[in-house]
């Protein structure tokens, strides 16, 4: 996922996923092989009451330069558009200005904090929404851009993103978004907790479905050399 020379803005929501990704990669930084840069960057999407200075702090001390993409697109998707499902449309404009800007700073790739349990809930949202065994990539070259966008953290579990977060005090900056909570994310999210009740082994089967499955970019590199 990372070169040498790499220069890589990372999306920094102020969550917990997107905290522990650029704690990382920027302590990664002093032991790595390979020399590579950091850029963090946040879309503020316009929310009333969000207060990213925690996040600039926490830049601060990690030597990383931090830079606020201001954007009027809570306005957009839920006073202009008015869409049944804003989430796809904010999502969308929200990685058109994310790119743009680390296209800005020099940067040849970017970083989502896309997490074990997302790429499971992606590939349920995949199947139960749009009737396709699909999901996102570890690693995703963007045409339009000459960006590639790498996840690090697909395989780390959201518990122990929680841990982490927990045991290195990140300050994490809640969401305005008043549809959180609600998404069909969020009930994908409850439905596989449900059931993992009853079976156990329910994230790891379905995880191991997505890396074994014939989607383009998921395919272990013994069987691409058998093909």
């Amino acid at each position: 996922m990372i070169e040498e020379g790499d220069r890589i803005a990372v999306g920094v929501s102020g969550g917990k996923d997107s905290l522990t990704l650029l704690y990382a990669l920027a302590h990664m930084r002093r032991f790595f092989h390979k020399k590579f840069e950091l850029e963090a960057v946040t879309v503020d999407l316009g929310f009333p009451g969000m207060d990213f200075s925690p996040v600039a702090q926490l830049c601060g001390e990690l030597g990383v330069n931090y830079t606020v993409v201001e954007t009027r697109i809570a306005d957009i998707v839920l006073n202009g558009k008015k869409e049944d499902n804003p989430c796809s449309l904010c999502a969308k404009l929200r990685r058109g200005s994310f790119n743009e800007k680390a296209k800005e700073l020099g940067c040849n790739k970017t970083a989502y904090a896309h997490n074990f349990d997302d790429v499971i809930e992606t590939m349920l949202l995949c199947l139960f929404y749009e009737g396709r065994f699909s999901c996102f990539l570890p690693v995703t070259r963007l045409d339009k851009t000459g960006l590639v966008l790498i996840r690090p953290l697909i395989y780390v579990r959201e518990a122990d993103i929680k841990g982490f977060r927990n045991r290195y005090h990140l300050p994490v900056v809640e969401s305005k978004c008043p549809v959180a909570g609600r998404t069909k994310r969020q009930y994908v999210n409850d439905l596989v907790r449900t059931l993992q009740a009853d079976i156990p082994d329910l994230k790891k089967n379905l995880f191991h479905a997505v890396k074994t499955s014939s989607i383009p970019g998921w395919v272990p590199e013994e069987r691409a050399e058998q093909r």
